[in-house]
């Protein structure tokens, strides 16, 4: 009589359960801390958000009253001062996010394909000496930067050996698109543009571009993180297989081509990282206004995220400060997920599949 096996599901699955809770056990202190610090404390902001806490006592006690969207209102729909400093301030970030993210981007993959180069000589001396200002404290890079953007700083100087006599940078809130229209004699917009607008702000002002003081940031924010994103680029770089560029150069690719056609194209995932984390932190950019102008001149360096801490510390409007707090973390997604759609993967058009098809074929006949 044969003797049946003993099934061993019993102690797999014993096993299985020991490891989920030794997991569960390893875990256990970082979920705890990013409960305790963060998902709590976003609870209670959002809860500020729609409530009329004065910022005495806990919030939730029971003397706070549930009041909905009339914060969100206050800054969204109500035509006041709240409504016309929020669109003030995403104007402002809309024109630094505009134009950072693509130039930090560039510069960025510039310098990784540089440095990736064999036979460039001292490579790691120019990868440390790119990525040093990115380790450097913003609150000091601000300062430096302040010194040096004076009216009588050395950016100044260096214009004046051109001929060219700068502004006073961090001091002067005239839209650099405005200050280009002006040259040709533009210094008034029509009335559709004048008279129309949204949360407070004309057309007009919308179209200012940033200011000069803005620019100045922009121009920070180039220089400082560049180098980050150099470095996640060149991981990326050094990941790729070599064989199909030299297939391509086979085939008589030039260098564009092969960037182009080749390098760039197996880059995407790198691509979407930087952007996604550029866009981020353009949008959540606050430590260099608190420190610097915090918002002057005339407002034109006002961004959501200083406009945000402004309301709820110092103008004591702590539901109206949560909401543009949860508004801009609203705007950040959508535009990430806009981001993730352009850059997905798509499928090979039927027109590109016979154009290869018919190639195939000539090439085998």
């Amino acid at each position: 009589m044969a003797v049946k096996a003993t099934p061993r599901r019993g102690r797999a699955s014993g096993l299985r359960r020991g490891e989920a809770a030794a997991g569960w056990l390893f875990t256990a202190p970082v979920i705890v801390i990013l409960g305790v610090f963060l998902l709590i404390p976003v609870v209670m902001a959002l809860w500020v958000s729609v409530s009329d806490w004065a910022g005495r006592g806990s919030p939730l006690s029971g003397s706070v009253s549930f009041v909905g969207a009339d914060n969100f209102a206050a800054v969204l729909t109500d035509g006041g001062l709240a409504t016309k400093d929020f669109g003030t301030a995403l104007r402002n970030n809309a024109w630094y996010v505009l134009l950072v993210v693509p130039l930090q981007t560039a510069l960025a993959l510039f310098l990784a394909i540089l440095v990736n180069r064999a036979m460039l000589r001292g490579r790691g001396f120019f990868r440390t000496a790119y990525y040093f200002p990115s380790v450097t404290s913003s609150v000091a890079i601000t300062v430096l930067w302040m010194f040096l953007f004076t009216a009588s700083g050395a950016v100044n100087d260096v214009l004046s050996w051109f001929g060219i006599n700068g502004p006073n940078w961090f001091n002067d809130p005239r839209g650099i698109l405005h200050l280009a229209l002006g040259t040709v004699g533009v210094d008034a917009g029509p009335a559709a543009l004048t008279q129309g607008g949204t949360l407070g702000v004309s057309w007009w002002e919308w179209l200012a571009g940033p200011s000069v003081a803005m620019s100045a940031y922009i121009l920070m924010a180039i220089f400082t993180t560049s180098g980050t994103f150099m470095l996640i680029f060149l991981a990326g770089l050094q990941n790729l297989g070599a064989d199909v560029d030299e297939a391509a150069m086979m085939d008589g690719a030039n260098g564009w081509q092969r960037f182009w056609r080749i390098t760039l194209p197996q880059l995407r995932p790198t691509l979407f990282t930087v952007l996604t984390l550029g866009l981020i932190g353009c949008w959540q950019v606050f430590d260099q206004i608190y420190t610097g102008t915090r918002g002057a001149p005339s407002k034109t360096t006002l961004t959501p995220a200083y406009l945000s801490y402004q309301t709820a510390f110092q103008n004591q409007e702590w539901g109206q400060g949560a909401a543009i707090a949860f508004m801009l973390f609203v705007i950040i997604v959508i535009f990430t997920l806009l981001q993730r759609w352009v850059l997905r993967d798509r499928p090979v058009s039927k027109r590109r599949i016979r154009a290869y098809q018919s190639s195939s074929k000539g090439a085998s006949s």
